[in-house]
């Protein structure tokens, strides 16, 4: 739409100018919307209507339900509101992005001049209220409960907001803006600065998508349309309720029969021989063998977690450096880093303050650690910092050791819980030395950098996974045992995509499990036939990253942050590192071939590229969930180490 704007609409390698990218993607995403509402209408409504879980409209109610939340609008949402009109002396108001508004045409009973307003619906209050007398009981919780959304009852009472006109028509609408940040690095004298200034212009960036209740009147659509300055072809219309991220607070309601079961992530044991109620010496265990981390199985606070603050209250640790991309603001590892810091040891912050969308919340807790003495370094000029990485150098008897944690989640304690993901707590000397290297890179200059156990983006991730392809293709072609096993959130880089074609019309079989963005094609006679690729969607978020080579028998194996995107292997600082344990290479080697096999429920993509859901065997047994297959390993090896 900026390149339409800007009159710049040459036709791109895929034969379509801008204009027709737009309208594709619309088209696309008016599809996906509507399926969305659809099956909130005519799937998850009525089965929480099944349990007694009802969202009612004003008419629903009761006289008495309807008189006390009448009582509750006056006394906890009219003192909130705002309505601003709309006439020569009122222009028409910013709409801020994503936020709900309700539409209201009024007209003036003396004068019958029609006149419009905005009101905007407080997102301080929450979306949905609790109906008076159907209350979520603790004890009969069988009876259910009620809730009516916000906007009917702000819409039922607008004659107190307008008295004395007469209230002809309100809908309900919201814009989304474009809210993508333009920063030239290179020009840029003060990155966190210019960062900054940017963030103030985000919130004014332009429209590009109207939602609207399927109920509006074309005359307020048009005025909406001309008012927010979009297209017709921009209009999303939508059966009410709007903005389904407001379910969540359906799903925070206390009715655990009606979610997953409870499930609490266990100790790893490579950490705690048995279980306790106090940590062990988590640098005493990282001595003793390396523990590989499988989040949200293993607990992120017994492992990473307390590693971050058993070393900052260490008085051993000397320095501790660590990647932030993603974290929250009240995360206790933030906390421990300043505490770190205020005890005197060397921190050092490599924080990426171009993290989409968090790119407020880094700069908030990137000046909370700078405050503290935290040495904090914002990136590398043109190159986002996507790593994982966590390095503690410790005095010892016998002199200085580094632990080292890689990852391929980020140090998030809350998407620890629902994004699965793997770790490496280590002191192999090599890993550290590269770790080392890696942080120099990042905070000062090192263009000659050399690495042992990592690969490393921009500069050796693609080509070395290539270079491990090739090698695979040489093998089988010798008679060698070949095979690729890949699990990543997205594939489309051409160059790998391109060696994996190579790799199975050498007769080399590649299994691949993909979460996301999938370039690739299946099954496809003469091209990749040799090729599976499979997709698991579960009650976890696949977000793990493996790379597994036969090599001859001797499996070659990495994890890390990379995904195989022209984002993530040029324009990003990644990282791979090789596992060398033989039972870790084992355990990631079964995983992946495990989540490719016919035995897994798990979507299947077709050689036409359409993806067909497998979760029932050929004679109708269900297939295997391989999340609660691994629930129930975190269980059972609570005792004993991996």
């Amino acid at each position: 739409m900026r390149r339409i704007k800007a009159g710049i609409t040459p036709v791109r390698a895929s034969g379509l100018d801008a204009h027709q990218v737009v309208a594709a993607i619309t088209e696309r995403a008016k599809d996906l919307t509507a399926r969305q509402a659809a099956l909130f209408q005519d799937d998850v409504r009525p089965k929480l209507a099944a349990h007694n879980i009802e969202i009612l409209a004003w008419e629903d109610l009761t006289a008495e339900q309807a008189e006390r939340l009448t009582r509750y609008f006056r006394h906890q949402i009219f003192p909130v509101l705002t309505p601003l009109a709309v006439d020569p002396s009122h222009p028409f108001p910013y709409i801020s992005g994503l936020s709900l508004n309700l539409a209201v045409l009024l007209r003036n009973p003396r004068s019958g001049k029609e006149h419009f307003a905005r009101l905007k619906v407080p997102p301080s209050l929450p979306r949905y209220i609790t109906v008076p007398g159907r209350e979520l009981s603790t004890r009969n919780k069988a009876a259910g409960t009620a809730l009516i959304p916000i906007e009917l009852v702000i819409a039922r009472h607008l004659d107190h907001l307008f008295p004395g006109m007469d209230i002809l028509e309100h809908h309900l609408f919201r814009v989304t803006r474009n809210e993508n940040l333009e920063v030239e690095e290179d020009d840029a004298e003060n990155l966190l600065k210019a960062m900054e200034k940017e963030l103030e212009r985000r919130r004014f960036g332009a429209g590009v998508r109207l939602e609207v209740e399927d109920t509006i009147t074309p005359f307020v659509r048009r005025y909406l349309v001309r008012a927010l300055g979009l297209h017709d072809d921009d209009v999303f219309e939508l059966p009410a309720p709007l903005d389904l991220t407001s379910l969540n607070q359906l799903h925070d309601l206390d009715l655990p029969e009606l979610k997953y079961p409870r499930f609490v992530p266990v100790t790893p044991a490579g950490l705690a021989p048995q279980e306790s109620s106090s940590a062990g010496d988590i640098f005493a265990a990282i001595r003793e063998h390396d523990v590989l981390l499988h989040h949200p199985y293993d607990s992120f606070s017994t492992s990473v977690q307390e590693f971050v603050s058993q070393a900052a209250a260490d008085p051993k640790v000397l320095a501790i450096k660590q990647t932030l991309y993603r974290t929250s603001g009240d995360s206790p590892i933030v906390d421990a880093l300043i505490e770190a810091a205020e005890e005197g040891k060397q921190v050092v912050a490599i924080v990426e303050i171009k993290a989409r969308f968090d790119e407020e919340n880094n700069i908030s807790w990137a000046r909370k650690l700078e405050r503290a003495g935290v040495h904090v370094v914002y990136g590398m000029v043109g190159l986002k910092t996507h790593c994982k990485l966590l390095l503690v150098v410790r005095q010892e008897s016998d002199g200085l050791r580094r632990y080292c944690h890689v990852g391929t989640g980020n140090y998030h304690p809350k998407t620890a819980r629902g994004y699965e993901d793997l770790g490496l707590l280590t002191c192999d000397r090599d890993v550290a030395q590269d770790m080392t290297t890696l942080f120099n890179l990042l905070s000062g200059y090192a263009p000659r950098a050399r690495f042992r156990r990592l690969l490393v983006a921009p500069r050796t991730v693609r080509d070395g996974l290539v270079e491990r392809i090739e090698r695979e293709i040489a093998n089988r072609r010798a008679g060698r045992p070949a095979w690729i096993r890949i699990k990543v959130n997205s594939i489309i880089d051409e160059t790998c995509i391109d060696a994996l074609y190579r790799a199975s019309r050498a007769g080399v079989p590649v299994d691949i499990v993909v979460r996301g963005i999938c370039g690739i094609r299946a099954g496809v006679p003469e091209l990749s036939e040799n090729i599976r690729v499979r997709s698991i969607l579960g009650r976890y978020l696949e977000h793990s990253r493996v790379y597994a080579f036969c090599n001859d028998g001797d499996t070659d194996l990495f994890i890390g942050s990379a995904d195989l995107m022209h984002r993530n292997l040029d324009r990003r600082v990644e990282e791979l590192v090789r596992i060398t344990d033989p039972a870790m290479v084992e355990q990631l080697e079964w995983l992946v071939t495990h989540a490719a096999s016919d035995a897994v429920s798990s979507w299947h993509l077709e050689p036409d590229g359409a993806w067909v859901r497998h979760s029932h065997g050929p004679d109708g047994e269900k297939l295997e969930d391989i999340q609660t297959t691994l629930m129930a390993r975190a269980r059972s090896r609570v005792k004993g180490r991996h």
